[in-house]
């Protein structure tokens, strides 16, 4: 896979979609192959667009249960093969950013959509060459790799969904609860909507 493909799915070029590229290409390299089924595994440790690059990359998705995340908020993943106890753990280093006022005066002008049109498109502009710079970064410089034994999360579960006797949506078995002798899903029984 290109970074073009992985733009494409995510929907733009920035800094967290080139380190989730970066990432992900390493460990194709090493595992020679991407996943049709759930045979690779990658667990994740946010939630940033980095992830959507691994998916595109190594085909670890939610939906084939091969995409693992624990939200800890860090720029961790670590990749195995299922029945093989040995993984491949990437952390990002710590980065000397290139310091950037501009791009610093826009970034919460931005992100609080009080920038104009044309900061808007400056900001876009700064972004993406900050994700590009971070294709010539050496491997070395960018992440640490290592070899780590871990216990391997079980293959996902496959369950019937069965119709909520409040809201009548249907939900997966094991994530219903009884309220007053009838099954509900989680949001009607606890009360409130998502």
């Amino acid at each position: 896979m290109e970074l073009d493909d992985v733009i494409k799915f995510h929907g733009h070029l920035c800094p967290g979609l080139v380190i989730g590229y970066r990432v992900a290409t390493y460990a194709a390299n090493k595992f020679k192959d991407r996943a049709e089924d759930e045979e690779l595994v990658v667990i994740v440790e946010n939630k940033s667009c980095s992830v959507d690059a691994i998916q595109v990359v190594n085909g670890c998705t939610f939906g084939k249960g091969n995409l693992v995340f624990r939200d800890l908020g860090k720029h961790v993943y670590t990749f195995f093969k299922r029945g093989n106890p040995e993984a491949l753990r990437i952390s990002i280093n710590p980065r000397q950013r290139r310091e950037d006022p501009r791009y610093n005066e826009l970034f919460p002008k931005v992100r609080n959509g009080t920038a104009t049109d044309e900061e808007k498109e400056e900001f876009k502009q700064r972004h993406a060459e900050r994700g590009l710079a971070i294709l010539d970064i050496p491997d070395e410089e960018l992440f640490t790799a290592t070899n780590v034994e871990i216990e391997p999360p079980e293959k996902a579960m496959v369950y019937r969904s069965i119709a909520c006797a409040e809201c009548g949506e249907e939900a997966m078995e094991t994530r219903l609860r009884v309220k007053n002798g009838q099954m509900v899903c989680l949001s009607c029984f606890e009360g409130h909507d998502i």
